[in-house]
């Protein structure tokens, strides 16, 4: 049986005001790669197209970064390996405003592994 989409629920325009990559890492990577992530939900029945805008506290901002979220489909992506127009520098502060042509939901997470005891942090993006 197929399962609807639910139109009723995201948004098109979340912010992320909390952004820093590990500037290095400990464990096996990929999978212990210090890093920062948007996880992107799609509950629609479309493709949803997202540019993510990075904003920095000592220049202008970078972007758009483009992505596609299929239809009905969830997205992990990881900001260190954003590269197009240019890759989001380690060790430094940033923030990110994510808009998409159809609703979606953002949930923020970082993986902190300069130490052999990692750290995880997980937020709900903010959205109006």
């Amino acid at each position: 049986m197929s399962q609807p989409s639910n139109p009723d629920i995201g948004k098109l325009v979340w912010a992320i005001p909390e952004g820093w990559i590990p500037g290095w890492s400990n464990g096996p990577e990929p999978e212990l790669l210090s890093h920062e992530a948007a996880c992107i939900l799609n509950p629609n029945d479309r493709d949803a197209h997202v540019e993510i805008t990075i904003y920095f506290e000592d220049r202008g901002p970078v972007g758009p970064y483009k992505l596609t979220v299929g239809a009905r489909r969830t997205l992990h992506q990881r900001f260190n390996t954003l590269t197009d127009p240019e890759p989001i520098p380690v060790s430094v502060a940033y923030a990110s405003v994510i808009r998409s042509d159809t609703p979606i939901i953002v949930q923020h997470t970082r993986l902190d592994s300069r130490q052999a005891e990692n750290a995880l942090l997980s937020t709900i993006a903010y959205t109006e």
